[in-house]
C-alpha cells in the first residue's frame, strides 16, 4: 500500500509538471503559477496523508479505518485552506489554469491504484 501511495504522489508531481509547462506555454506566467498553486494544494496534503497512514500502520491499537477517515477529512480541509490562502494572496490567478490543473493533478493519483504493477 505504501508503494502505491508514493507512486500516486509521483504521478501527481509528473502531471503537475506537464500541466504547468503547458499552461505556461499557452497562458504565460499567470497560468504556470496558477497550476503550481493547484499542484501544491493537492500534493502537499496527499503527501502528509500518506506519511500519516504509513506511521499508523506500525502502531498497535490504532484503528486504521478511523484514522483513515480523520486523515481524509484533514486532507480535504488542508486543500481548501491552501487554495483559499492562494486565492487571497495571488490576485493575478488564472482561474481556468487553476481549475484544470487541480482536476488533472487530483485525477493523476488514481492511475496508481488503477494500474497496479
Amino acid at each position: 500500500m505504501r508503494d502505491t501511495m508514493l507512486k500516486a504522489i509521483y504521478l501527481q508531481l509528473g502531471a503537475a509538471l506537464i500541466t504547468a509547462i503547458a499552461a505556461g506555454a499557452i497562458v504565460g506566467t499567470r497560468g504556470l503559477v496558477s497550476v503550481g498553486i493547484a499542484a501544491v494544494a493537492a500534493i502537499v496534503p496527499n503527501l502528509f496523508f500518506a506519511v500519516r497512514l504509513t506511521m499508523l500502520k506500525n502502531r498497535a491499537g490504532a484503528s486504521y479505518a478511523a484514522n483513515f477517515f480523520v486523515g481524509e477529512f484533514l486532507k480535504i480541509g488542508a486543500t481548501i485552506g491552501i487554495l483559499a490562502i492562494a486565492i487571497k494572496g495571488y490576485p493575478g490567478m488564472h482561474w481556468p489554469s487553476l481549475l484544470i490543473g487541480l482536476a488533472i493533478v487530483l485525477h493523476a493519483g488514481f492511475i496508481a491504484f488503477w494500474k497496479k504493477s
